[in-house]
């Protein structure tokens, strides 16, 4: 896009792992009418269905905890049948569909059903169609393209379900995590017994959806989605960003070549031309080479205009017989001066700036080693004080540009 960004993405953490209606719950933290969640119910035909929301906090987390209350039961292929007869859009029920057949898959595998029903369990609660086609549709009403997740911990322990006494992550879950390649990390530290912190839905819909990993992105919105118990050595939510992901700022061109014939002086004064002609960087790395002979990597970073010319410097300069080149992406921060009044005096300092706010500040290095001349001062003390003077001044609004 011309703004640099790109559509809406959506990315979950999985604080205390995930489940369909924590999924929910995130989702109507983060602005999704509850509403909607009763029209998608209302689409697929269930009646009696209750959904209901309620803030609350866990270990801090604070959020919403979404409940469904219905009664009835049925098989994927009736769940299936619901969303594709539900009229809602197609984007929705081709994914919920998917999530569906991969829960079924799973239970069939754990189950050794080779063909024919599949005994659900729990998951054969109408809960499980209400959590998917909400969860899928809660999405695309707020916006999000893409969507990303945190790995998935694991949880621990044994627990009951209708099957009897199981492990976690339960069979279902680890069956589904195996199948898509879900990353996976150990629970909290200090929860020994962490219990079922993934349920199957919550894997499922994660699995299908998401890709794993954290992108780089500006945040518009935030939510959690709270389980419904409490435990104390982590907080049991789902944490939800919503916002635009952001591309590379700028696209470079990376010159590498092998060298190992050649002076240290002329490639110093090479990388001193080539600084000149106004690449972005220049520099020197030593390598092994073949046969075991030590040599050094020549790198430049340039804009693509001046690929040409610093080609034909490297060539010109070095004995190379080649040049590597390759497009590589940058993102940036933003940098800016101010200049702020020390009890040395007024001293410019650079300012980094990203995600909306300040990220670090660095006095002018030339600037403040002719004060701590000037006022026979340590520099150090010189930087510390104008380092100060900044974070103070920028807090208040009382820099100068």
């Amino acid at each position: 896009m011309a703004d640099g960004m790109s559509g809406r993405v959506g990315y979950f953490q999985c604080l205390g792992g995930a489940s369909g209606d924590m999924i929910l719950g995130a989702l109507v933290d983060c602005g999704l009418p509850l509403e909607g969640l009763r029209g998608v119910v209302s689409a697929l035909g269930i009646r009696g269905a209750e959904i209901t929301a309620s803030p609350g906090s866990r270990q801090g987390a604070l959020g919403t905890q979404v409940t469904v209350r219905t009664e009835g039961r049925g098989s994927i292929s009736e769940f299936v049948e619901m969303v594709q007869n539900s009229g809602l859009p197609g984007c929705v029920t081709d994914a919920a569909t998917q999530i569906l057949l991969s829960l079924e898959r799973a239970e069939a595998r754990v189950h050794g059903v080779g063909s024919g029903p599949v005994h659900l369990g729990e998951l054969g609660s109408l809960d499980t169609v209400i959590d998917v086609a909400c969860a899928v549709a809660g999405l695309a009403e707020l916006g999000v393209e893409t969507v990303y997740s945190s790995p998935i911990p694991t949880g621990s322990g044994i627990i009951a379900t209708s099957h009897g006494m199981t492990p976690v992550p339960a069979p279902a879950t680890l069956a589904l995590l195996s199948e898509a390649g879900v990353p996976t990390v150990p629970p909290p530290a200090g929860s020994a017994d962490a219990g079922e912190m993934v349920t199957p839905t919550g894997a499922a819909i994660l699995a299908h959806l998401a890709r794993f990993r954290q992108p780089a992105m500006t945040v518009e919105a935030a939510g959690y989605g709270l389980g419904s118990r409490d435990p104390a050595g982590y907080p049991n939510a789902i944490a939800l960003w919503l916002g635009r992901e952001t591309a590379p700022d700028s696209e470079f061109v990376l010159l590498e070549t092998n060298i190992d014939d050649d002076s240290p002086q002329v490639l110093a004064h090479t990388v001193e031309r080539l600084l000149a002609l106004g690449v972005r960087d220049a520099w020197l790395t030593a390598v092994h080479m073949k046969k075991g002979r030590a040599g050094i990597l020549l790198s430049a970073l340039c804009d693509p205009a001046l690929e040409g010319g610093a080609v034909s410097l490297i060539m010109e300069e070095t004995k190379t017989l080649g040049v590597r080149t390759s497009r590589v992406g940058r993102h940036e921060a933003s940098r800016d001066q101010v200049v702020v009044d020390t009890p040395l005096g007024r001293l410019p300092v650079k300012v980094k700036r990203a995600f909306g706010r300040v990220l670090d500040v660095t006095p002018e290095y030339e600037a403040a080693r002719a004060v701590a001349l000037e006022k026979r001062v340590p520099l150090r003390r010189v930087l510390d004080l104008a380092s100060r003077a900044a974070i103070d001044a920028l807090d208040d609004g009382d820099a100068h540009d």
